[in-house]
């Protein structure tokens, strides 16, 4: 596989909670800002919206023409099942005013860039078994330095279709149904720092396939409502390739609201590319943990509290009163 993009591709992802045995969290947890998508699910019969705002200006070298685009991002997110697994469709739709410079003339196009549906499914977590995940309560050193076990990451599958409506300006050609397949790990670096990297092959059963490769890096500061990121994602295709950075900030309104903010620009000159991203996050939070009933817990599994105890210390104290004993 020819795929010539730089190792040191940064990436970024959204605010992300310490992430520990489940899928769900008790804050929001969104894929914003930054095209980086977590390995995690967001968590049963949890509905999501992620929606963003974007201004990008674009010059091509070999054609002379610059361009102005307006658009907006968007996802939509649900927790389909089990913890594991999610169902998602999400997309991007644009408006392009382009200028010929040696034409003298100018050009409106608008459509979506993207329109997916998708379903993703956790096949390893690291911190499902919290007995090996426990925090060191003598230490405060060995909870929150970097150790070699935090780079074993959550992975994930997805696998989506991509849909065009009719003919789109931005795919000529194309089928009306492609496909797409990535892959998604995740690593907790420290318990303030987290790594994302997707591996993706989109637009599958077309004749211009694309590879694309991103790694993500955010990290929550002293106020954990605030977090940075910086990101990297390599494009190689036959109709476009470059190397897209990013960065930004995320801020966390209350557990369920998350706003954000981020610059980015490419590295190619056909077309050059610059943008500036606002966005925001909601969740509609339906999750409801499951228990065991008390009858089907093993001996000592709550606590000190034994299987039938209840009933058994009521027996004792229905005999004591019958004999007259008054405790």
């Amino acid at each position: 596989m020819d795929f010539s993009i730089p190792q040191r591709a940064f990436v970024l992802l959204s605010l992300l909670p310490a992430l520990l045995q489940a899928q769900y969290t008790d804050v929001i947890n969104s894929n914003r800002p930054g095209r980086a998508v977590s390995a995690y699910a967001i968590g049963k019969n949890v509905v999501q919206a992620e929606v963003g705002l974007f201004y990008e200006q674009q010059d091509h070298a070999e054609i002379n023409y610059d361009s102005n685009i307006f658009g907006t991002d968007y996802a939509l997110r649900y927790g389909l099942l089990f913890e594991q697994l999610e169902i998602s469709l999400e997309g991007s739709f644009m408006g392009q005013k382009i200028r010929y410079e040696d034409l003298g003339t100018q050009e409106r196009l608008s459509d979506f860039s993207r329109n997916r549906i998708g379903l993703k499914y956790l096949l390893f977590d690291p911190f499902k078994d919290p007995e090996s995940n426990k925090p060191n309560l003598y230490s405060w050193k060995a909870n929150n330095l970097f150790q070699w076990k935090n780079l074993i990451p959550a992975v994930s599958l997805y696998g989506g279709a991509n849909f065009l409506l009719g003919d789109n300006p931005y795919y000529p050609g194309d089928p009306n149904l492609s496909y797409m397949g990535s892959i998604h790990t995740q690593s907790r670096v420290t318990p303030r720092m987290v790594l994302i990297s997707n591996l993706v092959y989109d637009r599958i059963g077309t004749d211009f396939p694309e590879w694309r490769l991103a790694l993500s890096l955010s990290h929550a500061l002293r106020d954990p409502r605030w977090s940075i990121f910086v990101e990297g994602e390599g494009i190689k295709g036959d109709r476009y390739e470059d190397i897209i950075l990013r960065t930004g900030v995320a801020r966390l309104i209350n557990p369920d609201f998350q706003v954000d903010f981020h610059l980015g620009s490419g590295f190619n000159d056909s077309p050059s590319r610059i943008f500036a991203v606002l966005g925001a996050s909601y969740r509609l939070d339906f999750h409801r943990d499951s228990f065991t009933a008390i009858d089907e817990q093993k001996a000592g599994q709550n606590g000190t509290i034994k299987r039938n105890a209840n009933k058994k210390n009521s027996r004792k104290q229905k005999k004591t009163a019958k004999n007259g004993i008054d405790f």
